[in-house]
Formats: C-alpha cells, sequence, structure tokens
C-alpha cells in the first residue's frame, strides 16, 4: 500500500492547492507539509508527493535536492542552521559554529545520537544586519555570542526532554525571542 498523508495534511494540501493557479506551483508549500508530517522525504515521500501534484518524480527529487531546507534524511527535532556567510563570517559565525559544535559533540551536517539536534552550516540566511545568526524552526537567533547560543541550547534541550515521549515532530520553538531569551 504506497504512502498517503494524514487527514489534516490532506486538507492543507487541498487549501494550499486552492490557492495556485496550477498543481505544479503549489509543489514548495506541499513539499513542506510532506516534511512537517514525515520528517523528512524519502523516496517514498517524493512518489507521495508526485502523485499527488501530477508531477514526475524526477521534477520533485530535483527541487528536493536543489533546496537546502528540504532533508532526504531525518534530522534533528532542533535544527539549528548557523550562517557562515560574509557579513556572519566577518562578526564571528565560524567561531559560533565552532562553539555550538563543541557543545553538541556533532559537526555541521550530523545529528546528535539522542535526535535532539542538527547542525546545518548555511550560505546565508538573509539577516545579514544581525550577524552572526542561526536559525532553528520558524525562530531566528541574531547578534549571537556564546553565551547566547548556551541559553538556546539549554532552553532547547530542556523542551526536548520534555517533549521526548509524547510530542510530535514540531521544529518551531515558541515563547523564545531572537537572541534565546524567553519573550
Amino acid at each position: 500500500m504506497p504512502l498517503e498523508f494524514s487527514v489534516q495534511s490532506k486538507q492543507r494540501v487541498e487549501r494550499l492547492l486552492s490557492r495556485y493557479p496550477t498543481k505544479q506551483a503549489a509543489l514548495l508549500p506541499v513539499l513542506h507539509v510532506a516534511q512537517e508530517e514525515f520528517g523528512h522525504l524519502p523516496d517514498d515521500v517524493i512518489e507521495l508527493v508526485s502523485r499527488t501534484l501530477d508531477l514526475a518524480p524526477a521534477h520533485v527529487y530535483g527541487v528536493v535536492t536543489f533546496y537546502t531546507m528540504f532533508h532526504r534524511e531525518k534530522m534533528g527535532r532542533n535544527e539549528l542552521m548557523v550562517c557562515t556567510n560574509i557579513s556572519c563570517m566577518l562578526k564571528g559565525g565560524y567561531g559560533i559554529l565552532k562553539h555550538i559544535e563543541g557543545r553538541l559533540g556533532i559537526k555541521a551536517g550530523e545529528t546528535t545520537p539522542d535526535g535532539a539536534f542538527s547542525i546545518v552550516e548555511e550560505e546565508c540566511l538573509a539577516a545579514c544586519a544581525g550577524a552572526p545568526m542561526m536559525i532553528c524552526g520558524d525562530n531566528y537567533f541574531l547578534d549571537l555570542t556564546p553565551d547566547k547560543v548556551d541559553v538556546v541550547l539549554d532552553e532547547l534541550r530542556k523542551r526536548f526532554r520534555e517533549d521526548q515521549k509524547s510530542a510530535p515532530l514540531n521544529r518551531t520553538m515558541f515563547g523564545m525571542g531572537p537572541g534565546g531569551e524567553k519573550a
């Protein structure tokens, strides 16, 4: 039996399709729905999206592998996207990346053994005025220092432990301000 979207995701996809002139135009938002539901986009999920949108699987695969926001492999619950482009680099982005790697005991491109964190080195996250910066979920963390990073990581670790047994995959962090402080 082929993989299917949940009822809630099917409803979201239908709402998305009503907002776009063609099914192909809805590909990026539908991929986001799929990744939210399944956690990553392996071949069976790519096949589901291609069936849903009447697109060739090769087309969907090409889009998935082009954009860094889509993942073929399972990522940690908290995906830390750390910018190392020119503005962030000049303001200490590589130092922030190394600090995160040291705190978590993994390198960029890896996931912690417990699945709590993945680190992704990003080329540009479009927040140069707040360099150095990272994104986790829907939250931007700007003007980072090692101390700010430690606050963010400690809060994420705490939430991961609290939710580990019962929470579905959710990459957003509710109640965190741009510097990692509680809002």
